[in-house]
Formats: C-alpha cells, structure tokens, sequence
C-alpha cells in the first residue's frame, strides 16, 4: 500500500519586506504568488492543507482549499508549524511536505520527488548545488516534536538531532532556493516554465 504523503503549506508570514500581502501579489502569467505556489504543490499531491491568518483567510481561501487559521501567527513560523502539525495529525499521513506559500516556482516534479523520498521514519531535505532549500519533507515520526514548536525555529532543531535520519536529496531545481520577499523578487519569475 503507498503512503500517504501530504503538503502542509505555511502562509501565515507578515510580509514585512515585501510592504503588502505578498501572496496576493499578481505575477505575470496572471495568478497571484499564493495560488501559482498551490497550484505546483496540487499537481504532485491531492493532500493539501493551508495554514493562515484569520485577516488573510477571506484573501485567499476557497471552496477548494483546506485552511486552517492560526491566530497567534506573530508567535513565529515555529508556532504555525507546530499548530499546521496538530491539524493534520487527524489526517493519518504518513508524512508530509513543509512548503511555504511565497514559493510560486518551483516545479511540481520537485514537489513529486521530494515526497516520493519521505519514509515514515526521515526527514527529506532537498539541495541544489549544495544548498539546502525547501520543501523538507517529515515522516510521522517527527510530527509530535514538531507539534511542540514554538517562536520561530521551524524543524532546525529537530534536523540537527537527528543527523542518521536526514536524507539529502540532490536536485537540479534553484527553484527549491527562490522565495518572494521583496517586488523585485517577481521578477525571477520566468514566463517560459509556463
């Protein structure tokens, strides 16, 4: 039986660089930061649930979307993880990818091969060129540390201590290394991945 690996995507972030609510920031194919990031995780898995904030909830959400609003999300991206966790442990995966919504270019093939690594017991981290980047995918043996985090350490932690359980996965995707945080960013965007 295959297992059942989810996305649980984080957009609850302030955008305090960028100087608006990033993720509704339109890109030049037409969609928002937020929705073109859906989108490519949607193509490598059905699983999705969305974190937020209650202001940022009527912004983004729809019939289609699973969301989960975190009203303390000032505590830090570590606490929204950690809130992100416990939602989805009613789910019964067996592992889950971290993704963060202003990620509008990475492909869904990265997406797909990063979840096809999770097992259960590891924690996936991709890398390009040897830098680590994102998604990092946790098996369920991490969800109740990572249940337990506050403030805003996210899974650094908890891939510190425990180095035999860390699979680096080698990818020829920079995408993995490119977020939005300021509107210069936008334009990396590249018309012709799509």
């Amino acid at each position: 039986m295959p297992l059942k690996v989810g996305a649980l995507v984080l957009a609850a972030g302030f955008s305090d660089r960028f100087g608006s609510l990033k993720l509704c920031a339109p890109l030049p194919n037409g969609q928002t930061v937020f929705h073109q990031t859906l989108s490519n995780i949607r193509q490598s898995t059905h699983e999705v649930l969305v974190i937020t904030r209650p202001e940022v909830l009527p912004l983004i959400a729809d019939e289609n979307i699973d969301i989960g609003t975190f009203k303390d999300a000032s505590s830090g991206m570590g606490a929204t993880l950690a809130f992100g966790i416990k939602c989805l442990q009613k789910k019964e995966w067996d592992g889950c990818l971290i993704c963060l919504a202003d990620m509008p270019f990475i492909r869904p093939e990265t997406y797909r091969k990063i979840s096809n690594n999770i097992r259960p017991d590891n924690i996936v981290i991709p890398h390009y060129q040897e830098k680590a980047g994102n998604p990092v995918g946790f098996g369920r043996d991490f969800f109740n540390r990572l249940s337990a985090h506050s403030g805003d350490s996210g899974g650094r932690a908890i891939i510190k201590d425990n180095p035999t359980s860390l699979l680096i996965l080698k990818l020829d995707d920079p995408t993995i290394l490119q977020d939005i945080d300021t509107p210069e960013d936008i334009e990396r965007f590249n018309d012709s991945q799509w």
